[in-house]
């Protein structure tokens, strides 16, 4: 912005001086001017004379009664409307994000959390079709490197990073669970110890990632150290290779899909697992949220009770139907 050209019209509340040269140009007369703006007649004298001292050249001339523009002053009162017509656009536009018929909500969560966000966000953006969405999923790294550089206005993890001043609001409970191949021999077995289920080769996701840290404070917290058989880099991949009779696995909740419903997985009933996973809404220390990403996690910690019912069951889960999760969201 070439702020040194345009300075001396930040001076002496320009805006002010403006608004009284456009009522005086359009009446036709300080004295109808200072009615409509409500001021002494001296009054708008001196914002006038401020303003042509501003601009440099005489802005108006006195013709029998009357005050007429000089052929700078048509040019003024020109830009003056288009600066006028700026800011009732602006102010529309802000009126209209206040009130959520206009904006933008940016989330960025894991591959853990692909599943529990585009339901939610259909459902918000039903109510609010002028919200736009923009939604990155990616590996922790990645969310933490943007929630670093404050890159969104939300982060959905189920472990929020340990950053001073760092707000996280709770959603839904999202705790790990043990799961198999339908077929597999420990498959509807009841009260698995956790020993006999270490037993069993593990399929891991990658060092740093959410479900990766869990699955070792699991193991840790019983002393034990998991019989990895393979390290894969996404929740799907680690489904795929369980199906193919590789191991078993440790996945949050909401990972799962919809395996299970389709009877592909089994959720094994393992003793001893940590049921304190839940997912966050969390946002960088001091960022002021926009009223859109308030309201969104006001929503949603309402709605994903409603959507996500089966939550509250822990540890066995049954996760909704698809038709029941992908309702409205042909838009996302």
């Amino acid at each position: 912005m070439p702020t040194t050209r345009i300075r001396r019209y930040f001076k002496h509340g320009t805006l002010t001086q403006m608004r009284v040269f456009e009522a005086v140009a359009r009446l036709g007369s300080f004295t109808r001017a200072g009615e409509e703006t409500h001021l002494a007649q001296p009054t708008v004298s001196v914002h006038m004379k401020k303003l042509t001292a501003t601009i440099g050249v005489p802005l108006v001339e006195q013709v029998g009664r009357r005050v007429r523009l000089t052929s700078a002053g048509e040019e003024v009162y020109a830009a003056v409307h288009r600066l006028f017509e700026t800011f009732g656009a602006l102010d529309e536009r802000l009126s209209d994000m206040a009130g959520l018929k206009a904006g933008k909500l940016r989330i960025a969560t894991t591959t853990a959390g692909e599943y529990l966000l585009p339901p939610l966000l259909a459902q918000f953006v039903k109510r609010h079709p002028g919200i736009e969405v923009s939604l990155h999923v990616g590996a922790r790294h990645s969310v933490l490197e943007r929630l670093a550089g404050n890159e969104d206005d939300l982060y959905l993890l189920t472990n929020p990073p340990a950053v001073p001043g760092l707000t996280a609001n709770p959603i839904l409970p999202n705790p790990l669970v043990a799961l198999a191949p339908a077929d597999h021999p420990l498959a509807g077995g009841k009260r698995i110890t956790f020993q006999r289920f270490a037993q069993e080769p593990l399929l891991v996701r990658e060092p740093g990632s959410g479900t990766r840290l869990a699955t070792d404070h699991a193991y840790a917290r019983h002393g034990m150290q998991p019989k990895i058989s393979m390290e894969l880099g996404s929740n799907e991949s680690i489904k795929e290779a369980m199906l193919s009779g590789l191991g078993v696995s440790l996945l949050y909740r909401h990972s799962v899909g919809y395996d299970v419903e389709a009877g592909r997985l089994a959720v094994l009933e393992v003793e001893g697992l940590p049921h304190e996973g839940h997912w966050h809404f969390i946002h960088a220390p001091a960022k002021q949220l926009p009223q859109v990403a308030k309201t969104f996690v006001a929503f949603a910690t309402i709605e994903a009770k409603r959507l996500f019912p089966e939550a509250a069951a822990v540890p066995q889960m049954r996760l909704p139907r698809p038709s029941a999760l992908t309702e409205g969201t042909s838009g996302l």
